[in-house]
């Protein structure tokens, strides 16, 4: 989703565009960070050309099994519940190490831009390279981690913990999700094992496994801090999650690990930081990333529904900004609701006979009072489904039946 800088539409927390919610800048190799939380939303575009690869008879996306006790050395009065863990998944963890070309004076998006160093000039082109995290699903050799760690890439070279390393193939990407699916030639992979992130509760344990500024099985423990945080609390509006707020640390080159509960069961896959904030890490929940990593092993893509609106949380200060913008024609008679403010022309919004100024009061006979509960409702939609809306337009109650289109690849923000 894109944020509102038009005109008066200039203040914090007001806009989501729900044009599509696809592509941030998706870096190579190392990890999402977010400069700052931003509370203006909206959803932005993608362009994303996934091929249809061919997934091998013997994939299974969701194999889960307990790994093989691992000997413990030391003292055993030092063996916790997090050594425990660690040595139960490690062996699953992976470290991925994504290169492309780049064309002289064309330099693409790398990880110093992201995290405040100093770019690569690229001016002479050459070879931009990144690394990042994984763990493994399948003992077939399926590996989740996150899109922007092999975007773009040309190779993408998968290391296990004891050592074995393989040319792996990218089955498919969803920059809307930040979730990837990568198969290694390789057999008797040690696997995770799945937890459950839907029962998730504030201050349970949190661990997190992965490869920060390449240091290989790197360890961080804290607490799950909430969950359920919206893409726009994150800072990235163009995402489609309810993300796992936690404070264990996590670092550049984590994206992509695990974060395991106390048991040494997933519960998310690390994805994005705040530059400049302190303990604030986010995670996809798995179940969330396995339902994409399902589409993506069997079609190379997943498809999301969309409705094309720029969208504002009414509330009566935001109302008087409509109202009083001498500059805008956008007129609304109600003090709460969904503000749409814009409509994207020839999208199922428009052919539904959505306009701006509408004010969206529910949706499948549920009351709506904030434009997440929109994002939530189209998000959880079947392009091509219905979506019934009650519309105020001028004072007057209107019901529109909106059908979500399909997010258009072609568009890339």
């Amino acid at each position: 989703m894109k944020s509102s800088t038009g005109k008066f539409w200039k203040q914090p927390a007001i806009y989501i565009l729900l044009l599509v919610t696809g592509a941030a800048a998706a870096m190579l190799g190392d990890r999402l960070s977010v400069s700052q939380l931003r509370a203006n939303s909206g959803d932005a575009g993608q362009r994303t050309v996934q091929p249809r690869l061919q997934v091998p008879a013997n994939t299974k996306p969701q194999a889960s099994k307990v790994l093989p006790p691992v000997p413990l050395s030391g003292d055993a009065a030092n063996v916790n519940f997090i050594v425990a863990a660690v040595a139960k998944v490690g062996p699953a963890v992976v470290r991925i190490d994504a290169s492309r070309k780049v064309k002289p004076g064309n330099r693409g998006v790398s990880p110093e831009d992201f995290f405040g160093g100093q770019p690569n000039s690229g001016g002479r082109g050459g070879i931009e390279r990144g690394t990042g995290s994984g763990f493994a699903i399948g003992t077939d050799g399926v590996i989740l981690t996150n899109a922007h760690v092999v975007e773009g890439a040309d190779t993408v070279n998968v290391t296990l913990k004891d050592g074995r390393s393989y040319q792996g193939r990218v089955l498919g990407a969803d920059k809307v999700t930040d979730v990837a699916v990568v198969k290694i030639e390789a057999n008797d992979v040690p696997v995770v094992t799945i937890g459950n992130s839907d029962k998730l509760l504030s201050g349970e344990w949190a661990i997190a496994i992965g490869n920060p500024l390449g240091l290989d099985n790197s360890v961080t423990a804290g607490i799950i801090s909430a969950t359920g945080r919206s893409s726009t609390e994150v800072g990235v509006p163009d995402k489609r999650i309810g993300f796992i707020q936690t404070d264990a640390a996590i670092n550049p080159g984590n994206s992509g690990g695990p974060l395991l509960n106390a048991s040494g069961e997933v519960i998310g896959m690390n994805t994005a930081i705040i530059q400049g904030a302190q303990g604030l890490g986010f995670a996809i929940p798995i179940q969330a990333a396995q339902e994409v990593a399902k589409e993506l092993i069997a079609t190379g893509k997943v498809e999301h529904a969309y409705l094309g609106i720029e969208m504002a949380t009414l509330t009566p200060e935001v109302k008087q900004q409509i109202n009083g913008n001498a500059n805008s024609n956008l007129r609304v008679a109600v003090d709460r609701g969904v503000a749409i403010v814009s409509v994207v022309p020839n999208s199922p919004a428009a052919a539904a006979g959505l306009r701006a100024g509408d004010v969206i009061q529910k949706i499948n006979n549920q009351p709506i009072i904030q434009s997440e509960a929109v994002q939530d409702f189209v998000q959880n939609a079947k392009v091509g489904g219905n979506l019934q809306m009650e519309i105020n337009r001028n004072g007057q109650i209107v019901n529109l039946s909106v059908k979500p289109g399909s997010l258009p690849v072609q568009q890339v923000r």
